[in-house]
């Protein structure tokens, strides 16, 4: 062999290298930072697919299909009256806690929708909830579960305390995220 062609395959291995080591340092930017704005909700994702590379796909795509909707700042009359709903809805809670568990997720569902969310499902609610909010949406999924059980006369008054409380944190997080909103707005 040549000393060119030698030359040309000592080239191609520093290619093939260097592109595998960038590669590999892609993903692992990809997950850290997939990661650090999922949070808890990365680990579950990848713990349901069971793969790294479908989990970050799916959570990929979350991302993408958030980033189309018109994600808003609550007007503050807007943001003033589900205020004021939510503390009627509270208020009922002591009266009627099994009645009260529904107006909550009514109410999150109205709040949802004002922001811009597309309010579907539970399970794509959740999913685009993930994107903005990772942090609160286990409070949500745990509320949405004891809602489930309370529906089917399995949940306790404690239960439903404890559900109240999960939705208090996603509703505080939804009309309190002023900041985040405004930024996404303006992008």
């Amino acid at each position: 062999m040549s000393t060119t062609g030698l030359i040309l395959i000592g080239v191609l291995v520093v290619i093939v290298v260097v592109g595998i080591t960038a590669l590999i340092f892609f993903q692992k930017r990809r997950t850290k930072a997939l990661s650090a704005r999922f949070g808890p909700e990365y680990s579950r994702t990848l713990q349901e697919s069971g793969n790294r590379r479908v989990a970050e796909a799916s959570l990929e795509e979350r991302k993408k299909r958030v980033e189309r909707f018109h994600i808003q700042p609550l007007m503050p009359i807007d943001r003033a009256r589900f205020v004021e709903s939510w503390k009627m809805v509270q208020a009922r809670f002591v009266d009627d806690p099994k009645g009260s568990i529904g107006e909550a997720d009514q109410l999150l569902s109205e709040v949802m929708s004002t922001r811009g969310y597309p309010v579907s499902d539970f399970e794509q609610r959740g999913a685009d909830i993930s994107v903005d909010h990772p942090l609160v949406l286990e409070n949500y999924r745990a509320a949405h579960e004891i809602a489930l059980r309370h529906a089917q006369g399995q949940a306790s008054t404690e239960d439903l305390r404890q559900a109240m409380i999960h939705y208090r944190t996603l509703f505080e997080e939804l009309i309190g995220d002023l900041a985040v909103a405004g930024a996404n707005a303006a992008a």
